[in-house]
């Protein structure tokens, strides 16, 4: 029988489906699209659709779960996956499908492995329509149906929890989202304990038959009540905003995404500067390795930003010290870099030549798009790391491989516009050695200068007054050694003339500028050779470069320091280096000493390591993967019981919509007798209806068999009125035979396969069926 409806009853639904909007709002930063806007909006109606439905007819749990199941698999690719969806979003697709399918288990660490926001990107919305549609049937069902609706306040806080889990590791907490929620739970947990004072009051006075509260009474305890959460809400806002402004926080957030090991580490492939030299031997210098469209002004294409010195290798991070520019993720359809300081351009870069997994780029990216018969390939081994503006492909590029590539570039700046810049605050690994000379270096070169701005121009005035340039490759090039370790640096600041190539420079360079407080890194990329026109641009190996990024005040900007190629002078070994040296040959592994600057270095030390993975995020994410897995599980196990109940549930429609009412008073016999059946009562052979009526006993189900005798064979045509007090009747001893049994007996009547094989007709008068 349908469940009562009451105002009461719409008040709850509005309640719950406001406190699961509030909740689900939380994966708002994880998404920032219409798709998911959408989404949401869809998931709250057919999950308050599905509450209510259970509540109003009376559904067992099961039937809850079958619909639910029914909502995810029918609305889920056009709500979830909106981009596999067919006929312009409205319905599902085979694809759209199979990632609907997969995503339950698969998204959950695809969510937490790539860079946010992600907008409908693949089936990434999958875990915010799960979590959402499951929250809202929890939240409705349990406020109509359970005896504690109070219980209904805990799938909103479940699902905003999961919302911070899965969202960015930067973003600040939704204090504001969390003040509402708990605003709109408050008044309803309130209004949950004035119903039942009312119905507890309303009892006593009809037992007593006296006036037990007045109507003064009650308003004075409504208003007290309504105080009382006031008085909670300012002082939960009070603690919020007390709370903000005396702790701020002091790093990122720890959640799912930084306990998570991400697919791509860096560290497990060899610093690309490493094989600088590799690029000019002859097998390669004439190579053509990329051929770029849409070159920047400055020509310069990157191939990895290193922030991490060990003295031996610059590298993307190591394996003593992790840093942002070491962890990389995927990357949704675009990412926003309005704060970025620069110039927009669109690239498009063909492979030819070119191998490693570093993915060539330009800039801040901002979408990257693939082409080529490898487009999803590429696109789905694409990683980046968008702190260094570093891209990288887990899959070999090959001959042909294009993509494109719309990025900001940072301006590039000259030693002459260094002077009045000023440290940025960025915090980047601190370096492992310092050579002494380099420090001896710097002292001659800013000698009589003052500020950081100006003492770095003076310093890269300096490497390009004394360095000359020599790869030690050609036959006409003096020998100038490769690598870049603390030796190296040492050897290129001691010999006279001081001879090396980019590699070096632009290694000592970065020192230098950490040593004047500026954070810095050093770049590996190509630069396109002067005098080149025209729209496209073959690099050849032989065009290989580094140079450095320095952060400033205003952002993050490129610096060449590579002096300008010249003849180089002999070399002089008798004559000793105007270099102060330390008095003992011993290098120092790390550099203790205090830095004698004029200005603090700000960015020199990172002030503290990142902390270790949260074991119990991880162990949170495995959940979550073992619920998808049982989800699907679950689905497959309960598909033949959900069968046998839509079976029962269409026939029990058709025989109460049955046109005339005589069809739908014997259709209503049928259908208790069918539940007679369902719950192991035999009838006796070509029984008629009066005689099953006696089997199962009770002058109720006596009564509906005779009224169902006299609506097939008497003249007169029963009324609807008497058809409907008839399936009222039947409803009611259907309850009947639920309360005879256990509740096990009773969920294996509701999948019971007899009534549906059970036929019971006769010829004779007064056949049972």
């Amino acid at each position: 029988m349908p469940a009562r409806r009451s105002p009461r009853a719409l008040v709850d639904v509005l309640f719950a489906v406001v406190a699961v909007a509030l909740g689900a709002w939380s994966f708002w930063p994880v998404y920032q699209s219409s798709a998911f806007i959408v989404m949401l909006v869809a998931t709250l109606l057919l999950g308050t659709a599905v509450a209510v439905a259970g509540w109003a007819w009376r559904l067992p749990s099961i039937a809850v779960v079958g619909l639910i199941l029914v909502v995810y698999l029918g609305a889920g690719v056009q709500l979830a996956v909106p981009s596999e969806a067919a006929a312009g979003g409205l319905l599902p697709s085979p694809e759209g499908f199979i990632d609907l399918i997969q995503g339950t288990w698969l998204s959950w660490k695809q969510l937490v492995t790539i860079s946010v926001p992600v907008g409908s990107y693949q089936a990434l919305l999958v875990p915010a329509f799960l979590l959402t549609l499951l929250a809202t049937v929890l939240t409705v069902t349990i406020a109509l149906r359970s005896s504690r609706p109070e219980l209904a306040a805990i799938p909103p806080v479940l699902l905003v929890v999961a919302g911070i889990l899965l969202g960015s590791s930067v973003a600040s907490v939704p204090l504001l989202l969390l003040f509402a929620l708990f605003v709109v739970l408050l008044a309803w947990l309130i209004r949950f304990r004035l119903s039942r004072r009312s119905a507890a009051v309303r009892t006593l006075r009809e037992q007593s038959g006296q006036l037990v509260e007045s109507r003064s009474e009650r308003v004075s305890t409504a208003a007290l009540t309504a105080a009382g959460a006031t008085v909670m809400v300012v002082a939960a806002a009070a603690g919020g905003i007390a709370a903000a402004a005396l702790l701020p926080p002091s790093g990122d957030r720890q959640v799912v995404r930084t306990a998570v090991e991400q697919p791509f580490d860096p560290r497990e492939y060899p610093s690309p500067l490493s094989g600088f030299r590799s690029y000019l031997e002859p097998a390669k210098a004439d190579q053509n390795m990329l051929t770029v469209d849409g070159l920047p002004s400055d020509g310069r294409l990157r191939i990895a930003t290193l922030d991490t010195y060990d003295g031996v290798t610059y590298s993307v991070g190591s394996a003593e010290s992790t840093s942002a520019s070491g962890s990389f993720t995927r990357v949704p359809y675009r990412l926003d870099q309005g704060a970025t300081n620069g110039k927009r351009t669109t690239t498009t870069v063909v492979v030819n030549d070119y191998r490693g997994p570093w993915l060539p780029g330009s800039g801040q990216l901002e979408q990257v798009q693939f082409g080529g018969s490898r487009a999803s390939t590429l696109a789905g081994a694409f990683f980046y790391n968008d702190v260094t503006g570093t891209g990288a492909v887990t899959t070999a590029l090959r001959n042909g491989d294009t993509y494109t590539e719309q990025s900001v570039v940072k301006p590039l700046l000259t030693a002459a516009q260094l002077q009045k810049v000023q440290p940025g605050s960025d915090s980047v690994p601190r370096p492992a050695v310092i050579p002494d000379e380099l420090q001896s270096a710097l002292q001659k070169y800013t000698a009589g200068v003052s500020g950081a701005g100006p003492k770095l121009a003076a310093a890269l005035r300096g490497l390009a007054q004394d360095g000359y340039i020599s790869h030690g490759i050609g036959a006409n090039e003096p020998p100038s050694r490769s690598g870049h370790g603390a030796d190296r640096i040492t050897e290129l600041l001691t010999d006279v003339p001081m001879l090396g190539d980019q590699e070096q420079y632009a290694v000592t360079a970065a020192l230098m500028a950490r040593q004047l407080g500026f954070p810095a890194r050093v770049v590996v990329g190509f630069v396109a050779p002067e005098g080149v026109t025209g729209d496209a641009v073959t690099f050849n190996g032989s065009d290989i470069s580094a140079w450095i990024e320095v952060q400033t005040t205003d952002g993050w900007v490129t610096v060449d320091p590579t002096p300008p190629i010249r003849p180089v002078p002999p070399k002089q070994p008798d004559q000793p280096t105007q270099i102060s040296r330390p008095q003992t040959n011993v290098q120092p592994p790390v550099d203790d000493n205090p830095q004698q600057n004029d200005e603090p270095p700000q960015a020199q030390v990172d002030p503290s390591n990142q902390p270790k993975p949260d074991p119990a995020l991880e162990t949170l994410l495995t959940v979550l993967v073992i619920v998808g897995w049982t989800l699907l599980i679950l689905a497959l196990i309960a598909s033949p019981f959900l069968a046998v109940l839509a079976a029962k549930w269409r026939r029990r429609t058709l025989r109460r919509r049955a046109p005339t009412a005589r069809e739908r008073i014997v259709g209503g016999w049928r259908e208790f007798a069918d539940a007679a059946v369902d719950h192991g009562y035999d009838p006796p052979p070509a029984a008629t209806r009066v005689e099953f009526a006696d089997t199962i006993g009770g002058s109720r189900a006596n009564a509906l068999a005779k009224v169902a005798d006299r609506a097939t064979y008497s003249g007169i045509a029963p009324t609807p009125a008497e058809a409907e007090s008839v399936w009222k009747a039947v409803d009611d001893l259907r309850g009947q035979l639920a309360k005879r049994d256990t509740r096990w007996k009773r969920l294996l009547a509701a999948v019971s396969l007899r009534s549906l094989g059970y036929r019971g007709r006769g010829s004779g008068k007064g056949q049972s069926r």
